[in-house]
């Protein structure tokens, strides 16, 4: 088995006397699109901000590249890139002298990659970063963290103010083209709201509620355990429970179930009952995330 990218074990924080993240564990292997889904307020940022030893925990222990990022600051920083919720440059200079300033920093810079990415989200490299808008910020930011290519992406909210168009180039074209470059050595952890323009990349995610890990499964998983089912009847069904069921709406003749792990049964017990029509889709990740906190 490959070394983990990141390790957690039993994080937790709190701000003054209000917890944020509480005995988390989570663990990401090299090459995946890890995804952190939760509410605002569920302890997304913490906890990629712990990660970045930007916060110092109240306990758990944090590996990065089987490193401690308190002890080895500097080479586990230079291994990875970080694009955060709220963007800010320094407002005097233009984009393209904030691209020149982040990549002093780097001992790798792909130029190719700069100049594809300014034309895609069309920026002007003499425009001064402080009269760009929110978007605008974001892709510069997102651009200074591809650019580099490095082993780690950490994306916090990464499509935050982004328009649609743009947003879904981004996800699809450049976070794949990102991990297609080195494949099974790139990986991403991406903390975002927007589950379903993720949908075909993530490969394994955890729900965090509370600061609490709620679920953590991979992708294939959970559209094989998670299931909604829908029949239709002649009369109205005379059974309103289902084993296995975390959600059953009735409606008339119909009925929908949300089942997570009992699908087989429930099909089979539905189709004793003589349906008119009887249907099962695998729930996407959002419908998952949405089902999981509605049944917690």
């Amino acid at each position: 088995m490959s070394e983990p990218i990141i390790e957690i074990k039993g994080l937790s924080y709190a701000y003054s006397k209000s917890e944020a993240v509480h005995d988390l564990n989570l663990t990401v292997s090299p090459g995946r699109c890890y995804g952190l889904f939760g509410r605002n307020g569920a302890g997304k940022t913490t906890t990629m901000k712990c990660l970045l030893n930007l916060l110092r925990p109240k306990s758990g222990c944090i590996n990065l590249f089987g490193l401690d990022p308190a002890k080895n600051e500097v080479e586990v920083k230079s291994r990875l890139a970080y694009v955060p919720d709220a963007v800010a440059f320094y407002p005097w200079m233009t984009v393209r002298e904030t691209l020149d300033y982040l990549a002093s920093f780097r001992a790798h810079w792909n130029k190719d990659v700069e100049q594809d990415l300014i034309s895609r989200f069309r920026l002007v490299p003499d425009q001064k970063t402080g009269g760009l808008s929110k978007g605008q910020r974001t892709q510069v930011a997102l651009l200074a963290a591809i650019c580099p290519e490095p082993e780690l992406l950490l994306l916090d909210e990464p499509t935050s103010g982004l328009d649609p168009i743009v947003r879904r180039e981004f996800i699809e074209t450049v976070i794949g083209a990102y991990q297609e470059g080195e494949p099974g050595k790139r990986t991403i952890l991406v903390s975002t709201h927007l589950i379903s323009e993720f949908e075909g990349l993530i490969d394994e995610f955890t729900i965090v509620d509370r600061g609490r890990n709620v679920l953590t499964l991979g992708s294939d998983e959970a559209r094989g355990r998670y299931q909604k089912i829908r029949a239709r009847f002649v009369q109205p069904p005379a059974v309103t429970q289902f084993a296995g069921a975390i959600r059953t709406k009735i409606d008339g003749r119909e009925v929908e179930i949300i089942a997570n792990g009992g699908g087989p049964e429930i099909l089979e017990k539905l189709r004793g009952m003589s349906p008119e029509s009887l249907t099962s889709e695998a729930l996407t990740l959002e419908e998952v995330f949405v089902a999981t906190l509605k049944s917690t």
